[in-house]
C-alpha cells in the first residue's frame, strides 16, 4: 500500500457515514515482519520456507544462493521454476556494532559488581549492543572470548596499517580498553573507561581512541615506559571484587589501578609492556639522572652495557668506576 492509496482509504472512510463494515482477510503463515506476502494460494512457493516460525532476527526475504550482492526481498511472481535453484534465508541487522576499538563490559558501569553471565558491548561512538543474557556461563565466556578474539584482530590489523606512518622509534605495540580505578573513592563511579597505548618510549592515557596524529599530542597522561613499573596483582592483591587488575607505578610514586575484562586480556598487555620496554632500552642504551649524595649534586648514569656510573655533576669525575 502507498501512501497516495492510504490517503483515499482514509477519505472513503470519513465519508462511509456513522456505521461502517469492514472485511478483514486473514494471512495464515505472515513471515516476520510482514517482509514476504505469502498466502495459501501461492503454488510456487518453496514448500520448505513456509513455515511461519521465522525467528525475528532472519530476514523474512528469500533470496537466491547464486547471486550474493542481491538483497532484495523477492515477491512470488519471481520466483523461479528451475529445480537448480535454491532458497536461503538471509540474517538482517537489527543493531550494527562495528567492533575496531569498541569494548565489552561485564560489569555494572562504574563499579565492581558482574553481572551474571550477561555482558554489553560498546563501539567506540558509544553505541551500545544493550545488555546480552546468556543462558549459561559457559555460553558467556564462549561469546566474550570470541568477541574479545576478533576486537583483538582487528586492532592488531590496524596498528600494522598506522604504524605505516610512523619511524622505527615511535611504534605501536599495544592499543586497547580497561577501567581505571578512580583514586577518590567517594566518588560514585569507581571506575571509568580508559584507552591505554603503548608506543615509541612511552605509555598513553586517553579518554578514546586516538585517530589523528594530533590526537596523540592530546593525552590525559604520559609516561616513560623505562621509568615506570607495571605489576599484575594476584588475588591478594586486588582491592575489590573485579579480577584481571594491575598497576603502574610512576616515578613520581603515582600508582594507576586498572581492570580489564578477560585472562588473555591481562595476559596480552603484560606482553606488550615487556616488549616496549625491552625495545626501548635496547634503542637508547644509557640514561643520566640528576641525584643528591652527602648534600652534593651528582649525576647517575645508568648504562645497560657496563651498569652505573655516578660522579659528580660540577667536575664530573667518577666517585667510582662501577657499581
Amino acid at each position: 500500500m502507498d501512501f497516495r492509496t492510504a490517503c483515499e482509504e482514509v477519505q472513503v472512510l470519513r465519508n462511509a457515514g456513522e456505521e461502517v463494515t469492514l472485511t478483514v482477510s486473514f494471512l495464515k503463515r505472515a513471515p516476520a515482519f510482514l517482509k514476504l506476502p505469502l498466502n495459501e494460494d501461492c503454488a510456487c512457493a518453496p514448500s520448505d520456507q513456509s513455515s511461519g516460525t521465522s525467528s525475528p532476527l532472519c530476514d523474512s526475504g528469500l533470496h537466491l544462493n547464486y547471486h550474493p550482492n542481491n538483497t532484495d526481498t523477492l515477491s512470488c511472481s519471481s520466483w523461479p521454476t528451475s529445480p537448480g535453484l535454491r532458497w536461503e534465508k538471509r540474517w538482517c541487522d537489527l543493531r550494527l556494532i562495528p567492533l575496531l576499538h569498541s569494548r565489552l563490559s561485564q560489569y555494572v558501569p562504574g563499579t565492581d559488581l558482574s553481572r551474571q553471565n550477561a555482558f554489553q558491548v560498546i563501539a567506540v561512538d558509544g553505541v551500545c549492543s544493550g545488555i546480552i543474557q546468556c543462558l549459561s556461563a559457559e555460553e558467556s565466556v564462549d561469546w566474550l572470548q570470541a568477541i574479545a578474539m576478533n576486537i583483538s584482530n582487528l586492532t592488531k590489523h590496524n596498528i600494522k596499517k598506522i604504524n605505516r606512518n610512523f619511524p622505527v622509534n615511535q611504534q605501536i605495540v599495544y592499543m586497547g580498553w580497561c577501567e581505571a580505578r578512580e583514586q577518590d573513592p567517594l566518588q560514585d563511579r569507581v571506575y571509568s573507561p580508559t584507552f591505554l597505548a603503548l608506543r615509541g618510549s612511552c605509555l598513553y592515557k586517553f579518554p578514546a581512541p586516538p585517530v589523528t596524529t594530533w590526537d596523540w599530542t592530546r593525552a590525559e597522561k604520559t609516561f616513560s615506559v623505562y621509568e615506570i613499573m607495571c605489576k599484575i596483582l594476584k588475588d591478594s592483591d586486588l582491592l575489590d571484587r573485579r579480577k584481571h587488575c594491575f598497576t603502574v607505578q610512576s616515578e613520581s610514586g603515582e600508582d594507576l589501578y586498572f581492570s580489564v575484562e578477560l585472562e588473555c586480556d591481562l595476559a596480552q598487555w603484560e606482553r606488550a609492556f615487556q616488549t616496549a620496554t625491552f625495545l626501548e632500552v635496547e634503542r637508547i642504551q644509557c640514561k643520566t639522572y640528576a641525584c643528591v649524595l652527602e648534600s652534593h649534586l651528582m649525576g647517575l648514569t645508568i648504562d645497560f652495557s657496563t651498569g652505573f656510573i655516578c660522579f659528580d655533576a660540577a667536575t664530573k669525575v667518577m666517585c667510582s668506576d662501577g657499581l
